[in-house]
């Protein structure tokens, strides 16, 4: 059996799963993979699909699987699967420090600094404290947020369309999460429904001056009424770790004001390409053990 692995991992995995076929990561050899690995980058369409032949078990390592053609894999009896537990620390994490970070004006206070200026009077903060954090998803990403934002003593608020009550947070309807947060935390996977969710309709219904931070998928956000909107003042801030285009090469974002923005990032620490590991090698192991 050969395993593709299309993606970057941690270097030891391919040692790992050499105890269940030949690992290769030259997608020249598509064509032999019995099973494929990817992360973000590589993008499982029917062509590749197609390209083929031997494919039965496609493994994406993180949350969501709207890169790969779920619907023609399925079609093809080819078995589709994600990581999503072993992201959910990571990604929340930098979630709540782009949260921490804005009222704080890290970012522009540390390039203000190198520049030699000195803003003590220009960059004014805001607290965490007592403001209403509302999340779109209850999922594992935005759970871990939650427990990060009570410990900051933040009011939590939260819509999701397949969850009723949670532990973690109020729930409530859609507007009226826009309506009451001051900060809003993205959560949701990328869908027919939720792809350009956040736009100048849904804007004019928040908060005036609400902070937005997405770490979902860019796709949910339409850029160009986020850059409007923050030029404004209707949104006071935007931070993201996730773009429409990947690199965002001339996105409205790289020049509207008040952004926070990363390449990314949000999967990428030590501990979690460990976790994928961990998490890519026991599907593996499974899909072995189902096989025989």
């Amino acid at each position: 059996m050969v395993i593709l692995l299309a993606d970057a991992f941690q270097a030891d995995l391919p040692k790992r799963l050499e105890a269940f076929g030949t690992v290769v990561q030259d997608m020249g050899k598509v064509a032999e993979a019995e099973i494929i690995i990817v992360r973000s980058k590589t993008k499982v369409t029917k062509d590749i699909i197609d390209a083929a032949p031997k494919l039965k078990f496609i493994i994406r390592g993180g949350v969501g699987v709207d890169t790969i053609d779920v619907p023609y894999a399925e079609s093809k009896k080819i078995a589709v699967t994600n990581t999503p537990e072993a992201s959910s620390v990571a990604v929340a994490e930098l979630a709540f420090a782009m949260m921490v970070a804005m009222p704080a004006n890290i970012a522009p206070a540390d390039a203000s600094m190198k520049q030699g200026k000195w803003l003590k009077k220009e960059l004014e903060r805001t607290e965490l404290l007592g403001k209403t954090l509302g999340l779109v998803g209850i999922g594992r990403i935005a759970r871990e947020v939650a427990v990060r934002a009570k410990a900051f003593g933040m009011r939590v608020i939260a819509y999701d369309k397949y969850v009723e009550k949670s532990d973690a947070a109020e729930m409530m309807g859609l507007d009226k999460v826009y309506a009451q947060a001051d900060y809003l935390s993205l959560h949701t996977p990328l869908t027919d429904e939720t792809k350009g969710m956040i736009n100048a309709k849904s804007i004019a219904v928040m908060k005036k001056g609400m902070r937005i931070i997405n770490t979902c998928r860019g796709q949910v956000v339409v850029e160009a009424d986020v850059a409007a909107a923050l030029s404004t003042g209707d949104l006071a801030g935007y931070a993201a770790d996730v773009f429409y285009a990947e690199p965002p090469t001339g996105s409205p974002l790289l020049t509207a004001p008040h952004t926070l923005l990363a390449p990314h990032l949000g999967a990428s620490t030590a501990e979690n390409l460990v976790r994928l590991g961990d998490c890519i090698v026991e599907r593996v192991q499974n899909y072995v053990k189902g096989a025989k």
